[in-house]
């Protein structure tokens, strides 16, 4: 397995060459992480904060870590004085946490709110009615230590790339309806992170600034 060769063909695949590649290094060694980081990866996601935790003082000091998997409010604390970015804020309990935390460190803490797009049930996020009553709620606005740069989404895992575009473009639609309101100032939308290594080019074709690969660099999961 060759991880720069694997990069390479990733790379010229992209449609978008300002999107940001979050390289998914769960479950993969450091040598491997090493390997992406030596050509020019900072970007790495991970869904285990006990392997985020492991991993981050391994690493060298510039990497962004992202993490992208669903995250238990009792395990912000471990991750926030270092995380670049949170995907998966699927809940107002979690971005309360978060903001929690940040100020316990003084630091505001980047987030993308995740929303369920999938028609599949196991995904984790936000309906829009959920998004809706935490957005205009008055407690929402008093946060001080959480900058909303964006959103996630997961489409449904299936070979029908007409539903898969659908979902996208969904999530797409409603980061452009909430541009158009008076939001804090702290909920700056500028990512919409979506897209992995089966959906990323429709992903980009739907407004994609950040898709997750993992196994088109690093092979299938260890």
């Amino acid at each position: 397995m060759n991880i720069k060769k694997n990069l390479e063909a990733v790379k010229k695949t992209f449609l978008n060459p300002g999107c940001v590649l979050v390289a998914v290094s769960k479950t993969k060694p450091l040598a491997d992480l090493q390997e992406a980081y030596d050509v020019g990866i900072r970007d790495f996601g991970e869904n285990k904060v006990q392997e985020l935790q492991a991993k981050q003082p391994e690493m060298p000091e510039d990497v962004r870590w992202h993490m992208i998997g669903h995250l238990q409010s009792n395990k912000v604390k471990y991750i926030a004085p270092f995380v670049h970015l949170i995907h998966g804020v699927d809940s107002f309990k979690l971005l309360r946490e978060i903001n929690k935390q940040g100020k316990k460190i003084d630091r505001v803490i980047p987030v993308l709110l995740q929303m369920h797009i999938a028609e599949e049930e196991s995904k984790f996020g936000f309906d829009k009615n959920e998004l809706e009553e935490m957005l205009s709620s008055a407690e929402f606005a008093t946060l001080s230590h959480v900058k909303i740069q964006g959103f996630m989404g997961m489409a449904t895992f299936t070979e029908n790339d007409a539903q898969v575009r659908k979902e996208f473009r969904s999530l797409k639609t409603l980061v452009e309806e909430l541009k158009n309101r008076e939001l804090p100032a702290f909920v700056d939308l500028m990512d919409i992170s979506m897209g992995m290594s089966g959906d990323y080019l429709i992903a980009q074709e739907e407004g994609s600034t950040m898709v997750r690969i993992g196994s088109a660099i690093f092979g299938e999961r260890s």
